[in-house]
């Protein structure tokens, strides 16, 4: 079985949760429904009682063909059996109809609460899960909840019935009764014989399905490098590898689930046996009518019904349970990211101070360890370093994005820690090295950055961008439909639209990380012009690529293995001969035009 659970681990947010916690938890999302669950219960206990009202008709009917009743006592007993159906049928309609809104504005309700507490989560927990894997509990798991629900709701009635029914049938014949009854602690010892391993095997299988999820996810995303590099044949198996898992868990929780109902099967054999003995002794001696021995006959099939859907509704509801967990799972993960005060940012100066911060992603690398640095207000301060210096560490920082374990991060003279995260982020603005672009026009995604912005807003703020000549580029100036990704833009255009959008924001302070890709020469002066826009009487933070940039920025800062060992101008660093004049000669010097032009002669 070891490479049936290969690769199934939890992951490091999952926690275990008593049925009883669960409950106590499923109880509250459905407390707010409290009239229309009253009215759902309502219903159930009427079309319980019109269910077992059908048998004792027919019971009563048996007994009274004996004596030759006359054709309008029969006609009246049909009709009583008619209307009893009709009643059913209209009482569980009721309650099915109100059940299913209810189900529907509590699994409402859930996704909103789930994917409200997944965005709110800091980016570390984004590197370390898959995107996937966590879909699949936004989604699925919140849809399986939902037909867990409504298989309690078909159990509670059944119940009812059998409640009912037990009733009545103690004030025929309390022995046959009492008989009938002593064989539910057998049904439910074996329904629930299979409760753990029913969660142990339906956590498995949920767990090979986010995989899966992860993985499709992962594939179509990564399509054009897999296909750029003839890899669809490794694409495909792994997909196998992973689909073939996914059939083995399935296969086994398959069996094991549907074990239930055989052995379930067999002890219903046995006991209608031992009814059907004792009830026709009771009816030769007398004891019990031959209405009354069928109506306990048809309390068997009553009884047995609903054990046999307990002894499935244990498997099902531990589907649920398990489904329930793992979405509260990802509601209780735990933020990094952690404010201790929710002071209130109205403006930003854009001071930002380090003091001797040390930060580690994973617990065991250290990528800042002692940093200070003093960034003044509308100061442009460039990073560079080699790749891992820890400059995208120092960004990401500024951003709030992911949490220090050591020394104070300072705006504006105040800790960043007790600062309003959301009111915070309001003044900052941020263009990653390779732009996000939601589905939508370039005009949707310039005004992402404020949502309530006119249209003359965006494209006052789209003009300002290289005087607008950029939009001569798009097919449909802003109403361009940027594709899945940005797919339809170029890397150029899509940097474009960030600065665009980062500038009708405003904010403060401005961080960016330059694209290493290629773009032709007009588009990087239409960069460079953007760029020159957005800095001007802001603070920014610029990890470096482009010599323009670089030489234009008030400080540079050099940086290796998260320590600062160079800092000054562009002319003061080349005159020290140092780290950063040895950068300079490996990335930027090819970009200079006395190189071009030597390279050229």
């Amino acid at each position: 079985m070891g490479f049936i659970l290969d690769g199934l681990e939890t992951e490091t947010y999952d926690r275990s949760y008593s049925d009883r916690e669960l409950l106590s938890r499923i109880i509250g999302y459905f407390r707010p429904h409290a009239r229309r669950m009253i009215l759902v219960a309502v219903m159930l206990t009427l079309n319980s009682v019109a269910g077992t009202g059908g048998p004792i008709l027919i019971s009563r009917a048996i007994d009274l063909v004996a004596g030759n009743p006359s054709v309008e006592v029969l006609l009246l007993l049909a009709g009583g059996v008619l209307l009893l159906g009709v009643s059913a049928w209209v009482f569980n309609y009721v309650r099915r109809m109100f059940s299913a809104r209810v189900v529907g504005d509590v699994v409402l309700q859930l996704r909103d609460d789930v994917f409200d507490a997944t965005v709110g989560h800091d980016l570390s927990f984004f590197d370390e899960h898959p995107s996937g894997k966590i879909v699949s509990r936004v989604t699925s798991d919140t849809q399986d909840f939902s037909a867990t629900v409504t298989l309690v709701m078909d159990l509670l009635s059944q119940v009812l019935l059998v409640v009912i029914l037990s009733v009545w049938l103690f004030r025929i014949n309390v022995w046959l009764t009492l008989l009938l009854l002593g064989m539910a602690p057998v049904a439910a010892a074996i329904a629930l014989s299979f409760r753990r391993v029913a969660r142990t095997v339906t956590q498995r299988a949920r767990r090979v399905t986010a995989k899966i999820n992860a993985q499709i996810q992962e594939s179509v995303s990564g399509i054009m490098v897999a296909k750029s590099f003839r890899q669809e044949h490794a694409v495909y198996a792994s997909f196998d590898a992973n689909n073939q898992q996914a059939y083995q868990v399935g296969l086994r929780r398959g069996l094991t689930l549907n074990m239930i109902f055989p052995v379930m099967g067999l002890a219903s054999g046995l006991g209608v046996a031992t009814l059907v003995y004792a009830g026709g002794l009771a009816t030769r001696s007398g004891a019990v009518s031959p209405g009354d021995w069928y109506l306990f006959m048809q309390a068997v099939g009553f009884f047995w019904w609903p054990l046999m859907n307990i002894a499935s509704f244990w498997s099902q509801f531990q589907d649920g349970l398990s489904a329930a967990e793992r979405v509260f799972a990802l509601i209780d993960a735990e933020p990094k990211v952690v404010q201790t005060a929710v002071e209130s940012v109205e403006k930003l100066a854009g001071r930002i101070e380090f003091r001797q911060l040390m930060l580690t992603y994973t617990g065991e690398e250290v990528v800042l360890p002692d940093f200070t640095l003093e960034i003044h207000p509308q100061e442009t301060l460039a990073l560079v370093g080699h790749t891992g210096a820890g400059k995208t560490s120092v960004a990401r920082l500024v951003a709030r994005f992911y949490e220090f374990q050591g020394g104070e991060l300072l705006i504006d003279g105040r800790d960043i820690r007790r600062l309003h995260l959301g009111r915070y982020r309001h003044h900052i603005g941020l263009v990653p090295q390779e732009p996000f672009l939601f589905s939508g026009t370039v005009r949707d995604n310039i005004r992402y950055s404020r949502p309530e912005a006119t249209d003359a807003a965006v494209r006052e703020a789209a003009m300002h961008i290289s005087q607008g000549d950029w939009l001569a580029g798009l097919a449909d100036g802003l109403d361009t439909d940027v594709g899945e990704r940005g797919a339809n833009l170029s890397m150029g255009q899509r940097q474009l639209v960030a600065l665009a959008r980062v500038l009708l924001k405003d904010p403060a302070i401005f961080i960016l990380d330059e694209a290493t890709a290629s773009v032709d020469p007009f588009t990087e002066t239409q960069i460079q012009e953007g760029l020159e826009t957005i800095m001007r009487d802001r603070t920014a933070i610029v990890i470096a690529h482009r010599l323009s940039t670089v030489k234009n920025a008030d400080r540079i800062i050099v940086m290796d293995h998260g320590q600062i060992i160079e800092e000054g101008t562009h002319d003061q660093l080349m005159a020290q001969s140092g780290h950063y004049a040895e950068l300079y000669n490996t990335y930027f010097r090819h970009q200079s035009l006395e190189y071009i032009e030597s390279f050229v002669g």
